[in-house]
């Protein structure tokens, strides 16, 4: 029985079913019988029989997710998700219930060879996951183009192989926290793998040049953290109560809040609403600029529309499924099960609007510079020491140097004079991340310090209460040209912040590789439209939902910058491959994340009642779970703590497990751990900036945000909490680089 009631679901769009729904049941049921998953134990364990096959109920699944797929293609697409519910059942009872980690990675191992990219699949099956895999794979790539191909390839590998990473959890008895377990759940669910199946299904293919950016990521993963949640709602009996999941949202959110069952189910169903709200903002935002500013033609704008509708289609279908299917006997409600025919449907949705409203008006109801008060410090849990480049008091004069050669109090408007540059200290920042530093390297973290904090203090200043995306947009596009991959730029900077990036650009890149000054640049790059994000948000005076806070926020801190920067000092010791491994992304997400919590809570006040600022984690909390500043905070260290003891999990005991399995030499294992010091490092640093410098007293608030004479957003300096770690000094290891 489900130890909750199930919460009111936010349904916006009707569930329809596909008329072709029982010729597909039976061609699904003859395919799985054919790839022996039914009725055939494997290894001695029984997987399904057919009575399990028949009240799970696939081809409902899939009739209801794609209503308008002719015959041909839903019984295509049912296979597939008959295989990978295959698959999952089939992992379980061979490597869950009794832990097998070395098994489950040989298993795993195998599969990306029923998947080429080019040509037949040529490896032999072994059992019914493979053989399901080799048929699917060669009956749905032929009219999907080589992109699409690549893509659907990756999304079932992380499906597939992030199996090892719950594999692991339930070994260890360890329960993710919330910022892990969404970013995981995002990958092991398979939600993004339906997301490309979606476009199979509707036959339309979202063009390959906006493929890749961030509004079309956030509709896939909105789209997925959704589908998941909703899941994990319906099935915590299931995989909690039988099969030992720790993998589930509800049991997370039971765990870290210290709340009831119950309340932790409607926790995951606001987070549920606040991302299909934010599937919404994108699709009808910022989609339709993407699609103007990429030129798109009509075909690839009808290409699109048809994504975003077979995603919404698949929202309300799989939730009528949940609803009705075996697999979850103590499903809610059929959203059919009530009065029907024409018009009921809207009432459903009029309904569902209705009882989410409160949450979508929060978002955009906040007062701007509403007076706070005084925030009491609390403790800050940092296992790391900080200690300081001995080269600190030349380099903050050296930085004074810079800026005034720059133009920066100079410039008009004036964003900075002399007296803020110092008050803001940037070189005390630079001098705890990089403790050996030479004068040289410190003095270049510095610049690169104050340029980023200049910049996004620049921008909301001249871009941000005129309203001026146009020209935030052009400046954006000038800034880039000034990073030449090759030769250099035709541009003559115009403006103290233009003069900056030039300048460093030329210092950091002098002796770079063409391919490691493209990455350092589009790095650069996502932290300037992340400038453009915050603007957008400040604009319509939106607190963003927290999973896109969250995402964005590690964009805004330049911490891809700099880790992209560390990483090329490592030269080839490293292999390109073991940098997109779980366990580096987690060292690296885990620490940008605490040390943009610290800036948070430390600069909560200046930034809330100060600067009108909604692009806070304390604030976002605030809003998200409708509750007080107190329990904010208190949320907010809490998930500070747990991402950084998620690090020391990372570091003390993935990374040596990574290192074996990779068989990496002893040049590569100096490599990592001299990494893994620089982030711990950088974060030691980060905090300690924070307790030392003079940005958060309240004289020196009234100093940095003067507020108008009308009383409402400051017209002086701006965004000055947020700003001041964009982009963290460089280690130690950036020798080559910087000279």
């Amino acid at each position: 029985m489900q130890p909750f009631r199930l919460p009111e679901f936010y349904l916006p769009y009707p569930a329809r079913l596909n008329p072709n729904l029982e010729r597909a049941r039976e061609r699904s049921k003859a395919w799985a019988y054919r790839m022996d998953m039914i009725d055939v134990p494997q290894q001695g364990h029984a997987i399904w029989d057919e009575a399990d096959f028949d009240r799970h109920d696939y081809a409902l699944l899939c009739a209801y997710t794609h209503p308008d797929a002719d015959g041909p293609e839903l019984d295509l697409i049912i296979c597939w998700y008959v295989w990978v519910f295959y698959f999952d059942d089939h992992f379980v009872e061979l490597y869950k219930r009794d832990p097998d980690l070395e098994g489950a990675r040989a298993y795993l191992d195998r599969l990306p060879a029923f998947m080429p990219l080019e040509g037949p699949v040529t490896a032999e099956p072994t059992n019914p996951v493979e053989a399901g895999l080799a048929d699917l794979w060669q009956r749905t790539v032929p009219s999907m183009s080589v992109d699409w191909r690549r893509r659907f390839a990756e999304n079932t590998k992380h499906l597939l192989d992030e199996s090892l990473w719950e594999l692991a959890n339930i070994s260890e008895n360890r329960l993710s926290n919330p910022i892990e377990y969404i970013e995981m759940r995002r990958k092991v669910g398979g939600a993004p793998w339906s997301a490309n199946l979606v476009e199979h299904a509707v036959g339309v293919e979202v063009p390959a040049e906006i493929a890749a950016t961030r509004p079309m990521a956030v509709l896939r993963d909105t789209f997925s953290d959704a589908v998941h949640l909703r899941n994990d709602l319906f099935s915590y009996a299931r995989e909690v109560q039988d099969e030992g999941e720790l993998s589930n949202g509800v049991l997370v959110f039971e765990k870290f809040l210290g709340c009831t069952t119950q309340e932790a189910a409607e926790r995951v169903n606001d987070l549920l609403t606040s991302r299909m709200h934010q599937f919404e903002h994108t699709a009808l935002t910022e989609v339709p600029r993407l699609l103007d500013e990429r030129g798109i033609d009509p075909a690839g704008r009808l290409a699109v529309l048809g994504y975003v509708k077979g995603l919404q289609d698949w929202q309300s279908g799989g939730h009528e499924w949940h609803a009705q299917s075996g697999r979850y006997p103590d499903g809610a409600p059929s959203v059919l099960a009530g009065p029907q025919g024409l018009g009921t449907s809207a009432a459903t949705i009029v309904n569902s609007l209705i009882s989410t409203a409160p949450q979508r008006l929060r978002s955009y109801s906040h007062v701007p510079c509403t007076a706070v008060g005084p925030v009491p410090r609390r403790e800050i849990y940092m296992p790391y020491q900080v200690t300081l480049c001995p080269h600190l008091d030349v380099s903050r004069e050296h930085l004074v140097d810079w800026a005034r050669a720059t133009g920066i109090f100079e410039d008009v408007p004036q964003v900075w004079d002399e007296t803020l540059l110092r008050i803001h200290d940037l070189p005390l920042c630079a001098a705890g991340l990089d403790p050996d530093a030479t004068v040289e390297e410190l003095d270049l973290a510095s610049a690169w310090l104050a340029w980023g904090t200049y910049g996004d203090d620049y921008y909301p200043q001249v871009f941000g209460h005129a309203r001026n995306m146009a020209g935030a947009k052009a400046l954006n596009a000038r800034l880039v040209e000034l990073m030449p991959v090759e030769g250099a730029s035709p541009l003559v900077p115009s403006c103290a912040l233009e003069r900056g990036l030039a300048d460093l650009w030329a210092r950091t890149t002098v002796l770079m590789p063409a391919d490691q000054r493209r990455a350092f640049r589009q790095a650069v790059e996502r932290m300037l439209d992340s400038w453009l994000w915050e603007l957008d948000n400040q604009h319509q005076n939106r607190i963003p939902d927290p999973v896109d806070y969250i995402e964005m926020r590690r964009s805004t801190f330049g911490s891809d910058l700099t880790m992209s920067l560390s990483r090329f000092s490592h030269g080839q010791t490293v292999p390109p491959e073991i940098y997109r491994t779980r366990t580096i992304r987690a060292m690296e997400n885990s620490a940008t994340d605490y040390a943009t919590m610290v800036n948070d809570v430390f600069s909560y006040r200046k930034e809330v009642e100060f600067e009108g600022e909604v692009h806070n984690s304390v604030l976002v909390v605030q809003n998200f779970l409708d509750c007080d500043r107190d329990r904010a905070f208190e949320i907010v260290h809490d998930l500070m703590t747990a991402r950084m003891k998620q690090f020391q999990h990372a570091v003390d005991v993935e990374l040596p497990a990574l290192i074996a399995e990779f068989g990496l030499d002893s040049e590569a294992r100096a490599a990592l751990t001299r990494y893994a010091t620089e982030l711990q490092d950088w974060m030691a640093g980060i905090l300690n900036w924070h307790r030392r410098c003079r940005r958060y007293v309240d004289s020196e608030l009234r100093y940095n945000t003067p507020v108008g004479p009308g009383g409402g957003l400051p017209t002086g300096p701006t965004g000055l909490g947020t700003e001041g770690l964009r982009i963290p000094a460089p280690s130690a290891a950036w020798d080559p680089v910087v000279g």
